[in-house]
């Protein structure tokens, strides 16, 4: 794919916590947990998703293949809303795995939620910010956790690392390999979650004089370019910014790709784009983009490029965020985050190319 030149906005990779993190590790294998990764947290799920058999319900949209929903308690939650979703396609999980995010509006943060979709069951994990007291207070060196405070708008899971949006700040990266299961002894503050995972590093956002900060609304990985593409998308009315930016990777490490400088920017794939906008995959260079509507009204999906969409309207439930392609079933999986009203659900890819 084509692409523009850097317009003007910046990320910066911070430092990576690992002091802090192997600290957390250490502190709770005194207890009798500690990193467990994928591996461990997969083989103790304890939750179950429920399918939704078409076309029982008409609240899922024209254009929905295929529907799972949430247990009780996590369909009606009025304090977690769902919002990103990932898979874990071309990473070192044998299973086929959706990740999807929530955010708090409480104090707890933000989530993720993994599902093994061959055994619809699934476990939420509470995304953490590590920190180490200073000795010199006399007490000795100590950790504690901060619930990450992220809309968590998109969520991108490429390799070994799992990206999280944080709108205007960038995003924050972390390590599934670092999932930590929290004994109960263990003395932390974790809201009754028993895994929770670290944030390793940020990518700070910064922007040049007389250029809009980027907001990282939501994220998606483009697989079809060598080496793949991170893509950039803004949330926005009539009267923001709604822009789509392209950041390429290192082929060698999976993470951004930087300049002499080590500063990473973006191309320009598009602005003024669809307003309301919440999520978008691209295949073969055909971008697939969500917009919501209202609790009372369907979402759409618009399939095109940057500047040409078409329109399908009533294509999903009311309220779609985030969106993911999978590229051995051809489905692109969104998810609705309004109470009483969430689903996990997949639409077949071909279909939504005929115009």
């Amino acid at each position: 794919m084509e692409q523009s030149a850097p317009f003007g906005v910046h990320l910066t990779r911070s430092e990576e916590n690992v002091a802090e993190i192997d600290a957390l590790a250490d502190l709770l294998a005194e207890h009798g947990g500690g990193r467990v990764g994928m591996t461990g947290l997969l083989g103790d799920l304890d939750r179950r998703m429920r399918r939704t058999y078409l076309p029982s319900t008409r609240l899922l949209g024209r254009f929905v293949d295929r529907a799972l929903t949430w247990e009780r308690r996590d369909r009606r939650d009025l304090f977690w809303y769902p919002q990103g979703i990932t898979t874990s396609v071309r990473t070192d999980v044998e299973r086929d795995v959706l990740a999807t995010s929530w955010y708090s509006k409480r104090s707890h943060g933000s989530r993720i939620s993994f599902i093994d979709l061959d055994r619809k069951r699934y476990r939420h994990v509470l995304l953490v910010e590590p920190t180490l007291t200073d000795p010199s207070t006399g007490s000795g060196t100590t950790v504690a956790l901060k619930p990450l405070k992220a809309h968590a708008g998109g969520i991108v899971w490429h390799g070994p690392y799992l990206h999280v949006a944080a709108t205007g700040r960038g995003f924050l990266t972390c390590r599934t390999e670092d999932v930590m299961r929290v004994p109960a002894g263990a003395g932390l503050e974790t809201f009754g979650y028993e895994y929770v995972l670290p944030v390793r590093f940020a990518y700070r956002s910064a922007n040049d004089e007389g250029v809009t900060r980027l907001r990282f609304s939501f994220m998606t990985l483009d697989r079809s370019t060598d080496p793949p593409s991170l893509v950039v998308g803004e949330y926005g009315n009539s009267k923001q910014t709604r822009r789509l930016a392209r950041f390429p990777t290192d082929a060698a490490t999976g993470l951004l790709a930087v300049g002499e400088d080590g500063i990473s920017r973006p191309a320009l794939d598009g602005e003024d784009q669809l307003t309301r906008m919440q999520g978008t995959a691209v295949v073969n260079g055909t971008y697939f983009v969500t917009s919501s509507h209202g609790r009372t009204s369907y979402g759409h999906l618009h399939v095109g490029k940057p500047g040409d969409f078409a329109t399908h309207r009533w294509a999903t439930p009311p309220g779609p965020e985030d969106l993911v392609y999978w590229p051995s079933t051809d489905l692109l999986w969104s998810l609705s985050e309004h109470p009483g009203l969430r689903w996990v659900f997949g639409m077949n890819r071909t279909r939504l190319l005929r115009r």
